[in-house]
C-alpha cells in the first residue's frame, strides 16, 4: 500500500477538487492509501457527501494555508502548520510515501528541499512535468525550479530524467537533448555550449544533441533538458497553444450548417485524437533528486489531473526512483574519479 499525503487546501479549486481527486485515485487504485492535510472540519464536510473507505482516506489537521504571495522560504519557516508542512514532514517522517500539492510552487519547491532534503549528490533538483507529442510524451528538465542553472546541474537533469524516462514510462534508452536555438554543437548561449560537450561524453545516458522547439511537438527527443526559464517559457506556451487552438478548431466546427455536420461525423475521432493531448492526463511534475517524491501539479488542477498525480506516485515509489538516481549518481562520481 503506497501512502501519498496530499495538501487539501492548495490550488485555485481546493478543497472540493482536491478532495474529489483523492477520491478517484483510492478507487481506481487498490494499493493507494491517502491522507488529506488541511482544515479537518472543511475536509470532513465535503467527505460527508461520498461513500468512501475511511481506512484508506483519512485526514490530518492542517489549519494553516500557505498562499502564492507569500515568501516561499519565509512560510515555510513560519507556518509549521499549514497544509504543506504538514505533508512535507510526513514523508520526511516515513508516513508517507509521497507528497502531492496544487498549491504554492514557491513554497513546495522550498518545503522539499528544506524539509524533505536532497539525495546524497545531487546539487539542484529539478521539476520534471510530462508533455504529450506525436510519439507518445517528452520529459520536460527543467520547468521551473533553477532559473540560475550551472553545467553540472543540466547533466545531472539528463542523468534523473533518463532514469525516470526509462522506469516510469517504460521508454529503453530514452533519448536526451539540449533545449537550443538550432541543431549545431557550436550554437547557443554560453550555458548551453558549455553544457554540450559534458552532456555528450556523460556515461550512462543516451544524448542525441541539440533540439530546437518547433521539433519538441514531433517527439524528437525522450528527456528535454534546459534550464528553469526556458523550460517554463515552452512549458507555458505549449498549453497556451493547446488550448487556443482547441478553442479555434471548436469555433470552425460550428462555423456554419455544413461544418456541424461534419463535426457529428469526426465527433468520436476528434475526441480521441485530442485526449493525447490533453496534460491532465499526464498528471504533475515531480521534483526529481530528493530523499522523497514531491509532486507539484498544476494550480488550476481539476480532480481528474489531482488524481492522476496521486497515481502516477505508485509507479515512481514502486520503482525506487530515488535509489536509481542515487546509484547512478554515484557510479557517474566514481568512473569521474
Amino acid at each position: 500500500m503506497i501512502t501519498v499525503a496530499v495538501d487539501a487546501m492548495g490550488g485555485d479549486n481546493a478543497p472540493s477538487e482536491i478532495i474529489k481527486g483523492a477520491l478517484l485515485a483510492t478507487q481506481e487504485k487498490n494499493d493507494i492509501k491517502v491522507v488529506l492535510t488541511g482544515d479537518e472540519n472543511v475536509i470532513a464536510g465535503i467527505l460527508s457527501e461520498y461513500n468512501y473507505d475511511k481506512n484508506r482516506i483519512t485526514v490530518v489537521h492542517a489549519p494553516e494555508v500557505i498562499s502564492n504571495n507569500e515568501a516561499p522560504v519565509m512560510a515555510i519557516r513560519r507556518k509549521k502548520d499549514s497544509s504543506i508542512v504538514v505533508a512535507l514532514n510526513m514523508v520526511k517522517r516515513g508516513e508517507a510515501d509521497a507528497f502531492v500539492s496544487a498549491g504554492s510552487t514557491g513554497a513546495v519547491l522550498a518545503g522539499g528541499q528544506l524539509i524533505v532534503g536532497r539525495i546524497n549528490g545531487v546539487e539542484r533538483p529539478p521539476l520534471a512535468p510530462l508533455i504529450p507529442t506525436l510519439k507518445g510524451v517528452s520529459l520536460l528538465v527543467d520547468c521551473g525550479a533553477n532559473v540560475d542553472a550551472r553545467p553540472s546541474h543540466l547533466v545531472q537533469f539528463a542523468q534523473m530524467g533518463s532514469i525516470y524516462m526509462e522506469n516510469v514510462v517504460g521508454i529503453k534508452n530514452p533519448r536526451v537533448a539540449i533545449v537550443n536555438i538550432g541543431a549545431e554543437e557550436e550554437k547557443g548561449n554560453q550555458l548551453v555550449k558549455d553544457t554540450f560537450p559534458l552532456l555528450k561524453s556523460c556515461p550512462g545516458i543516451n544524448f542525441v544533441g541539440s533540439i530546437e522547439a518547433r521539433d519538441i511537438p514531433y517527439g524528437e527527443a525522450d528527456v528535454l533538458v534546459c534550464e528553469a526559464f526556458v523550460g517554463n517559457v515552452i512549458l507555458k506556451l505549449y498549453e497556451g497553444l493547446g488550448s487556443a487552438l482547441i478553442s479555434k478548431i471548436k469555433g470552425g466546427l460550428m462555423s456554419s450548417f455544413k461544418a456541424k455536420i461534419g463535426a457529428l461525423l469526426c465527433k468520436s475521432a476528434l475526441k480521441e485524437t485530442l485526449k493525447d493531448f490533453d496534460s491532465s492526463k499526464y498528471g504533475g511534475a515531480p521534483l526529481l533528486g530528493l530523499k522523497g517524491l514531491v509532486v507539484k501539479t498544476h494550480g488550476n488542477s481539476k480532480s481528474v489531473e489531482v488524481k492522476n498525480s496521486i497515481i502516477q506516485c505508485v509507479t515512481f515509489t514502486e520503482q525506487k526512483i530515488n535509489e536509481k538516481i542515487q546509484n547512478n549518481l554515484y557510479q557517474n562520481n566514481e568512473k569521474t574519479i
